[in-house]
Parts: structure tokens; sequence; C-alpha cells
């Protein structure tokens, strides 16, 4: 492949001392297939290195900020004055994402404002012909799910519905996307079996039965998006397109970090992004490719927490790979990676004839509550979907690490 592909983006997270220059990772972007680049803030040297390229932008709008864009139309006004009026046309900016997982925080006026803030921006947008085309939506944790298994029964939770009603009418009335952050690697981390791990990482496997749909599933990601997809549908909204927002797999991890391997990123972000070419789709929309942000582009040394954390990059500080994911426009592969057999865990293989959907973290089940506090930390054990904290730019692990209870019971019946 020597082109881009317009549904391959990346995320540029930035909780680090050592990211190259701007323009360094313009030069990057532009050596690889990737036309799509996702900033959490809107950085006026980063949005200014990629004018007159291919690669189209999106800009986050902080959490903090939501309340007085909500409040004040001039606040908005001011930021888009500030943010993207001095770029366009010569920069490319496709979306202004307000907030990041703000359903999810643990803080509800953040909830009751998401809405007022993105009409506010999408008004203030709409005033300039430059900006006019520029769309506004809001990014989700999986946990805005009650319910993904099978994906056929995927269903918003009831505590978010009133929230989520008005900002899926405003998406559809304005035509901006659904953004959704699904990562298979957390189901894997709750299920450490070989055949979940080929689930996740897109390699030959015999395939998961949906009974409500009757299609089959060969892949963690496809079963994941089309949860969201039905739940979409189920609530009337199906001309809302939906966009991945943050999905990725860590190169390493600390010792107890089931699955954090160079072998399974590679696997996994490489069979992606040659899914994603394929344009076979999912099995609820076939024939085409969602626009997919793989989290991230660099490695973010300062982030907290457990190594995972600080080793989601595709390419190291220097800008050499940590991986081949094959995203140089120089290569591709059309063959699935074969990541090696995985040794850490004893658990068994499935039972014989297995066809279910399982119910592994990223998931959730039917009665699973929302529980967060401020700061998104789950405020009691055992919470069917468990919201991490926000680390840096973007909540932790992709802030959609669910682990949800697993019953063997329902696991590939």
């Amino acid at each position: 492949f020597t082109e881009s592909q317009s549904f391959i983006g990346v995320n540029y997270g930035h909780v680090a001392d050592n990211l190259p220059p701007p323009s360094e990772t313009a030069n990057l972007l532009q050596s690889t297939t990737i036309s799509k680049f996702r900033l959490y803030d809107a950085d006026p040297a980063v949005i200014q290195s990629l004018a007159g390229t291919s690669i189209s932008l999106v800009l986050g709008v902080s959490n903090s900020d939501i309340a007085s864009l909500a409040s004040d139309p001039s606040a908005a006004s001011n930021w888009v004055a500030a943010n993207v009026l001095p770029y366009v046309p010569a920069s490319s900016i496709s979306v202004v994402s307000v907030g990041n997982e703000a359903l999810n925080s643990g803080d509800s006026s953040l909830a009751s404002n998401l809405l007022p803030a993105m009409q506010n921006l999408r008004s203030a947008l709409s005033a300039s012909a430059a900006a006019s085309g520029v769309k506004v939506s809001t990014v989700h944790t999986m946990a805005v799910l009650s319910q993904s298994d099978p994906p056929s029964s995927g269903a918003f939770h009831p505590d978010i519905a009133a929230d989520l009603a008005g900002i899926l009418g405003f998406l559809r009335n304005t035509g901006s996307p659904f953004m959704i952050n699904p990562y298979p690697f957390f189901a894997y981390r709750s299920d450490p079996r070989p055949d979940t791990l080929a689930f996740c990482l897109f390699q030959p496997n015999s395939g998961r039965l949906d009974v409500g749909s009757k299609l089959t599933y060969t892949n963690m990601f496809d079963a994941q998006v089309d949860a969201v997809r039905s739940a979409l549908d189920a609530l009337g909204f199906p001309e809302v397109e939906i966009v991945v927002a943050e999905t990725g797999w860590p190169y390493q991890g600390d010792p107890d970090e089931v699955g954090a391997s160079v072998d399974n990123a590679k696997a996994f972000n490489g069979n992606l992004v040659a899914h994603l070419r394929s344009l076979v789709g999912t099995p609820l929309m076939p024939g085409r490719s969602v626009d997919t942000y793989i989290f991230a582009l660099y490695d973010e040394d300062l982030k907290p927490g457990p190594a995972s954390e600080r080793s989601f990059g595709l390419y190291r500080a220097d800008q050499t790979m940590n991986y081949d994911a094959g995203l140089a426009k120089s290569t591709s592969s059309s063959s699935p990676i074969t990541a090696p057999a995985n040794t850490s865990t004893a658990a068994g293989p499935p039972p014989a004839g297995a066809t279910g959907l399982s119910q592994p973290a990223g998931w959730c089940v039917p009665g699973a509550t929302l529980q967060g506090s401020a700061d998104g930390r789950p405020t009691q054990a055992g919470a069917q979907c468990y919201i991490p904290s926000a680390v840096g730019s973007r909540a932790a692990l992709g802030a959609c690490r669910l682990f949800l209870y697993v019953s063997l019971a329902l696991l590939l019946t």
C-alpha cells in the first residue's frame, strides 16, 4: 500500500517529556498510510504542522471546559475563534470532540452539560463558512453499554439513557459520528485462554455464533463494534455512524499483565489494519470499514500506573517502530500475523463444540451498573463495569477496562 487509507487513524497522546517536534511528527505521519490524527486538545503547533497535508484532525475540548461552553455561547465562539478558525482550511479539521468519556466520568454535571456544550460549539462553527463542515461529537467508553453479549443484544445503560438520547438526536441531526473506545486487549485479560487470544488478535479461530442474529463473529473487534451498532439501532438511530476513537494493544507490561507483549501488539494492530483494508466490514455492517483510531502514535513515558500504560506506542520517541504494524507506505501485509502460543496461563482450551460468545472485559452484562467516583474510579468493589481513572489526556488504558465477572457457565456456551 502506497496510499493513505481514509479509515485508518491514530491517537496522539502526549503525557511525555520526550516527544519529537510537531514537524517531525507530521513527516512521520506522511510516511504512513495513516490519514486521521486525533488530539486530546487543540495544540496549535500540531495543527499547523499538518497544514497542507491530506491528514484530517480530531480536536479535543477538555472536560474542564464543558460547563463554560454549555452555559455561555460566547465561550464556544471564543473557543472556535482560538482553536479552529486560524487553521482552516489549510489544516483539515474534521471533528471537535467535546470532552473525553464524560458520561462515565462520575461527574453528573458533565453529563448534563455535555449536549448544551456540543450545541453551542456547533452553532459557533456554523457561523463561519470555513468551519461549517466541522462535526461535533464526544467520545465514550464501552461502559455506556449495559449489555453487549451477544452483539445483537447490545443496549445502552439506562442510567445514561436520558443524556444519551439528546446527544444521539444531535448527532443524527448534524451528521456527526458516535465515537467509542473498544479494547479487545481487556477482553483477553479477563479470559486469558488461547481461543480467546486468537479471537482478540484476528487470528484463525472457530468463530462465535450470535444466537440472536445468527451471524458468526471471528474477532472481538467486530463483536464490540456491532454491539454498539445494535444499541444505536435499538434506540432508533440507525443513521448515526460509528467511529472507533481508540483501540490498541500494549507491547509490554508488568509481569502480571497477561497478554502485553510485542508479538501480541504486532498481531492485533497489524491484523486490525489488514482487516480494515479488506473492506469486509463487520457482520452487521458489511462491505465498508469503520473509521478507526489506533492508540497510540508514541509511547507516553510520564504516565503513571502499570508498565502497559507507557507501552501503547506504535513508535518510540525517536520515531523508530516498536514493531511493524504494516502502516508504512512502502509495506503491506494481507496475511494474518500469528503471535507465538501464550504459555503464561494454565487455562485450558474451550469446551468441545463451543460456539457462543463469551463475556470478557470490554463487554457489559445485564444488570451491570455504572459506578464511579468523581475521578472515575469505581466506588465499590464488584462493579460489573469498571471505569478506570483518567490519566493525563486520556482515561487510563482507554478507560475501557471493564473488569466483568465472567461466569464459566456463560462462556462459550
